[in-house]
């Protein structure tokens, strides 16, 4: 007993040598949180990936920028950093987020500082309450999080917990997100077009074919968005084979896309859970460069179908979870539906 005791003390010891080691030279997965500066920053071998941050600007926390292995940023800049040249749409289009418009009737998704002040008292926010843990590793880091979603009243109505893990196979950056929401008072979630979980791409991986127009929320408001980027070339493809515009409303385990800028390829893909409610997910996939999944929205994507209105009693969980891949070359639908076997095999 007492030589295994010694054994399991030094390889111990030589475990947390190991982890010292390795922080100390940047090397691996690490997680660095800076409360003060209200940010999380998460590198792979002492190159930024992304952080997660919730400054006062914004009406809930992100994770922003998004940069692959090739060192390109995957992310629009706008509202947060803007770029010469880019969209200005949606200012609620920032990073990834997880969000809903229609929670109790109140608007999540779609609120920002650019709200006026006549329609505010209809909004929600997401308010970050702390980190609760965080890890950093030779091959992943997992960081969780709480915060609170607060309805146009002040009241709180959700806490929600996140799982965070960001991960590096072979170039192939990977954050899995697991929120889990604790309802504070009944919360029903009315089937709506604008959620759940939203990612606003970078230019050049918008579609090429977008031509600009009028695009109407939930709520019957109408946002203006041009045409084109010059630079755009991002194509859509879902589990199901919807490919390009064909996607956007169709349901499926998984949605990614690619696009190219110079010598640059990349693929971006969301894959759904099984275990998460409404799977298969739809694809809330817009050409100017909104990449979202909604398993909420039922009849507004299909109105032959009945409305979802999701609800949760007071005091009941729901855990949403997701897994986004950026992968730094044209992701195949070989290799994509074996990603999406291998996290649905998988538990949180």
């Amino acid at each position: 007993m007492r030589r295994w005791t010694t054994v399991a003390l030094v390889a111990l010891a030589s475990l947390c040598t190991a982890e010292v080691l390795f922080a100390a030279s940047g090397k691996g997965v690490q997680v660095t949180a800076n409360v003060a500066q209200r940010r999380v920053d998460i590198t792979i071998d002492g190159k930024p990936f992304t952080s997660y941050i919730w400054p006062t600007t914004l009406r809930k926390p992100v994770l922003f920028p998004i940069i692959d292995s090739n060192g390109a940023t995957l992310t629009r800049g706008y509202p947060i950093v803007p770029r010469s040249g880019e969209r200005t749409d949606h200012p609620h289009h920032a990073g990834l987020w997880f969000n809903y418009s229609n929670v109790n009737g109140f608007d999540f998704w779609n609120n920002s500082d650019a709200i006026p002040d006549a329609r505010k008292p209809k909004m929600g926010s997401i308010r970050f309450d702390k980190i609760v843990s965080s890890a950093s590793n030779l091959h992943s880091a997992e960081l969780v999080t709480q915060s609170t979603w607060i309805d146009g009243t002040g009241r709180p109505v959700i806490e929600e917990t996140t799982h965070f893990i960001f991960a590096d196979h072979d170039g192939v950056r990977t954050i899995d997100r697991a929120a889990t929401l604790h309802a504070l008072e009944q919360v029903v979630f009315g089937d709506d077009k604008d959620g759940l979980l939203g990612l606003r791409v970078a230019s050049w991986l918008e579609s090429p074919n977008a031509k600009g127009g009028s695009f109407t929320d939930g709520s019957g408001r109408v946002t203006q968005v041009a045409g084109a980027a010059h630079d755009a070339s991002g194509v859509y493809l879902t589990s199901e084979g919807a490919k390009g515009d064909a996607a956007w409303g169709t349901r499926g385990g998984w949605c990614a896309l690619t696009g190219q800028t110079g010598n640059i390829v990349a693929t971006i893909a969301i894959f759904d859970h099984p275990r998460n409610p409404g799977y298969p997910t739809y694809w809330h996939a817009r050409d100017y460069g909104l990449f979202a999944a909604n398993p909420l929205g039922r009849n507004n994507f299909d109105p032959k179908q009945p409305a979802f209105n999701y609800t949760l009693q007071k005091g009941q969980t729901a855990t949403f979870r997701y897994r986004v891949a950026f992968y730094p070359r044209a992701a195949t639908a070989a290799e994509l539906k074996r990603e999406a076997d291998s996290f649905a095999n998988e538990s949180q």
